[in-house]
């Protein structure tokens, strides 16, 4: 029988700039070599991702960085935000970790004015996909430099300001370990 213990998840806006932000980007970014063969090649400009127009989180648990996530207003217009970056460190996966991020990340979002979040993921990628379909994420079209790629997925959720919490602030949460 093993015992679990509380550990504190704390979800920190931070600058895209940020060290421990990078050092989680560059880490997402391996991960795109090991799955895809290169890194991203999307186009990011670190301003993408300063309020008002986006928004950049670290998870830390009990004060070790775990993971990121961030939005920027997606350049295809109608109102909609982008997700990217989105990363667990592997010691944390399947803790509930990317589903704290994503759901701040998307109450942020709705309560910036966004009626929609999009993003870009892929066929490597089996457990984001799951998390995204468990969360209400749908086909949509492509768009960006991976727009006709075959291994790109391309998702959105219509997100409505009035169940996210607008008023709430980044939080902190506690989960068994």
């Amino acid at each position: 029988m093993s015992t679990s213990a509380e550990a504190r998840v704390t979800l920190r806006q931070v600058g895209y700039a940020d060290p421990v932000a990078q050092h989680l980007i560059e880490r997402v970014q391996q991960e795109y070599v090991v799955r895809y063969g290169g890194r991203d090649e999307a186009v990011v400009d670190p301003a993408e991702f300063s309020p008002p127009h986006g928004l950049f989180l670290v998870a830390e648990v009990d004060g070790v960085p775990a993971g990121c996530g961030g939005w920027r207003a997606h350049r295809a217009g109608e109102g909609a935000a982008e997700l990217k970056r989105m990363y667990v460190e592997p010691g944390f996966r399947r803790r509930g970790v990317s589903r704290l991020l994503l759901a701040e990340l998307e109450r942020t979002a709705a309560a910036a004015g966004h009626p929609r979040l999009v993003l870009n993921s892929g066929g490597r990628q089996p457990e984001a996909l799951a998390l995204y379909a468990r969360e209400g994420y749908t086909p949509v079209a492509g768009y960006g430099v991976y727009a006709d790629s075959p291994d790109a997925v391309f998702l959105g959720k219509r997100l409505d300001a009035g169940d996210q919490g607008a008023d709430r602030p980044v939080e902190e949460d506690t989960w068994a370990s």
